[in-house]
């Protein structure tokens, strides 16, 4: 390990440009970031400020090739990382000029995950290639998931780190995209994990319809909700295990599609129920009294929401609308900052690593 790379990186501030593609392939969220560590005579956390954002929609091309490409083969994944790792590289660069960014510190990026089953020792985030930063010519902070599951975590959920640094008034926090996740201190730990899907779900079925989401939950309103899928959905033993514990596409194909698709109902039904069985699960995370910040697409959906509120007392706050779309494109900007600083940003308490660390490979061009 380098620590000069490190001792030089150790500024009062960082801007940084914060890379995200998540599960339910709205597409490449870029946000421009400042970031500032706790000052010992000022502030005793870290503070953010946008600075430019942006999401980049997937076309039907790509968007086919990310939802097929968890049956593809190695080869076909490897051609697949190194095609994906120069689009990316180029939808960065158009990104930089356009928006006149200079004097930029590193670029923080997710990559895209295409397999995730931690419990095989097994995660897969395309785009994180060294030719990245070649590409680019500029620092790169990327792979974050990988380190973790080597040791013995499940990779998963890795934005709590900023719940904790960023967002500490909140009693949680629960991000709403294609999974659901929630975060929040427990006897002096962060303990963090995933509830269930949210919006790979429901996008599939809006799609079917014609649409690409359902837009505030207006096709789910319109359904009615099958009782016995319900009872299916909420008895799935994934909901009675405990933390640390994240999912993957892989357990959706397996576990959720299979009873939606054997109770032949209609795609509105089939949303109706869903958003039941999402908001249900989704309540028993949280004490009446709690005070929770919701981010994600799916924090739009009003009528999840509304059936969220029907199932406990807690108070859900929706934020300005950049952070409820950015949030995650902040946080792993900040997660590439800690990991320049030598500093963790992965924690044992939520993934169930061996001992916390400093997680992400660092390319330099």
């Amino acid at each position: 390990m380098n620590h000069a790379i490190f001792t030089e990186m150790k500024q009062n501030k960082y801007q940084v440009l914060g890379v995200m593609s998540g599960t339910s392939l709205d597409g490449i969220d870029l946000a421009l970031v400042t970031l500032s560590p706790p000052n010992p005579t000022g502030t005793n956390h870290w503070t953010y400020q946008f600075e430019h954002t942006q999401t980049i929609a997937y076309d039907n091309r790509w968007k086919r090739i990310l939802q097929e490409a968890v049956h593809f083969s190695k080869g076909r994944l490897q051609q697949l990382n190194i095609e994906y790792t120069r689009f990316l590289a180029q939808t960065i660069q158009e990104h930089i000029p356009e928006n006149s960014i200079q004097q930029l510190d590193a670029v923080c990026s997710h990559g895209h995950t295409i397999l995730h089953e931690p419990d095989k020792g097994v995660t897969l985030q395309i785009g994180n290639l060294k030719e990245l930063s070649t590409l680019l010519n500029t620092t790169v902070v990327c792979d974050f998931r990988v380190q973790d599951v080597t040791l013995g975590g499940q990779g998963a959920p890795l934005v709590p780190v900023g719940d904790r640094l960023l967002f500490s008034e909140y009693d949680s926090c629960l991000n709403l995209g294609g999974f659901a996740n929630c975060s929040s201190e427990q006897n002096g730990k962060r303990i963090a994990y995933d509830i269930g899907p949210v919006n790979i779900v429901m996008n599939y079925y809006a799609e079917k319809l014609g649409h690409p989401y359902d837009a505030s939950g207006a096709i789910a309103a319109s359904g009615r909700i099958n009782e016995a899928l319900l009872q299916q959905l909420n008895a799935l033993e994934f909901y009675r295990q405990p933390p640390p514990k994240s999912l993957g596409l892989e357990w959706v194909n397996q576990k959720i599609f299979p009873l939606l698709n054997i109770s032949e109902e209609t795609p509105e039904n089939i949303l109706r129920t869903f958003v039941e069985h999402i908001a249900m699960q989704l309540a028993i995370q949280f004490a009446s009294d709690s005070h929770v910040l919701v981010t994600g697409g799916g924090a739009y959906n009003t009528f999840l929401m509304e059936r969220l509120q029907a199932h406990t007392h807690a108070t859900f706050q929706l934020p300005n609308t950049q952070l409820v779309e950015y949030k995650e494109a902040l946080v792993f900007g900040l997660l590439g900052v800690l990991r320049l600083r030598d500093e963790v940003n992965c924690l044992s308490s939520v993934t169930g690593a061996s001992h916390d660390h400093s997680s992400g490979r660092i390319y330099k061009p």
